[in-house]
């Protein structure tokens, strides 16, 4: 399920420039969806849910109830982000983006959020030259979550949460802060005009009228026959302890 778009500014800081980066218009996404039905038909058919939460609310969930997943919604990551900065968002500052998921189904399960982060120019147009890397994360540490290395790339981030996730309740959150990085701002042309009162610059940012664009997609395994389950269902290695913790292979 993808989330609707977030328009999201940015903080002018130049007059001469107007709406700097984000101008035009700034998105984010999130998706929410699960991929292992097969597993989940072996144990309950009415077991198995996510749900997404941002900053401790939340945002998407799907649930499979009664043959089908009708119990699911769809909400709008970012909505309170910038309600402290008149609507702005300003490169280099941190902004709280607490990502996490609850386990709303009825079995214990594992699960994985995968981020994908990118840019677009203003003709909506996916950039590939300016890096994804520019839109930070800041990765929570000793929270459980670990980033797969080997599978993750600039655009997308591959995350594993490695000890199970019992019914009703909620991981800790995998990340805690967002923030486009100030080197997007290094690009800039000075445009120079004599006119009748005297030489007029003006400078202009490579960027302006770029998108951000975010999105989260969450998946979870039941742990009946995990191994197995989580090599079927996500195609990697794993190694799982007696206390249920998931290792990935080397």
């Amino acid at each position: 399920m993808k989330m609707r778009k977030k328009h999201i500014p940015i903080l002018p800081l130049c007059v001469s420039v107007g709406l700097l980066l984000l101008s035009t218009v700034g998105s984010a996404r999130a998706a929410l969806t699960y991929y292992s039905e097969n597993y989940a038909m072996e144990v309950t058919v009415s077991s198995i849910g996510v749900t997404l939460t941002e900053n401790g609310t939340a945002v998407s969930y799907r649930n499979y109830l009664e043959d089908d997943w009708s119990d699911s919604g769809t909400g709008e990551l970012l909505t309170h982000m910038l309600e402290d900065t008149e609507g702005k968002l300003v490169p280099g500052r941190n902004y709280p983006e607490s990502l996490a998921v609850t386990n709303s189904g009825a079995i214990d399960s594992y699960v994985r959020v995968i981020l994908r982060r990118s840019w677009q120019d203003g003709e909506n147009r996916k950039d590939t030259a300016l890096s994804p890397e520019l839109i930070q994360l800041g990765l929570t540490e000793g929270s459980g979550w670990v980033l797969d290395e080997k599978a993750s790339t600039p655009e997308r981030m591959i995350l594993y949460y490695t000890k199970v996730l019992p019914a009703g309740e909620s991981t800790p959150a995998l990340c805690d802060t967002l923030c486009v990085s100030p080197q997007i701002l290094s690009r800039v042309r000075e445009d120079v005009r004599e006119t009748a009162e005297g030489r007029v610059i003006t400078t202009s940012y490579q960027y302006d009228g770029y998108w951000m664009n975010l999105e989260a997609e969450v998946d979870a395994v039941q742990t009946h026959s995990g191994e197995e389950a989580v090599r079927s269902a996500w195609g990697i290695d794993v190694k799982i302890g007696e206390d249920g913790t998931l290792t990935l292979a080397p």
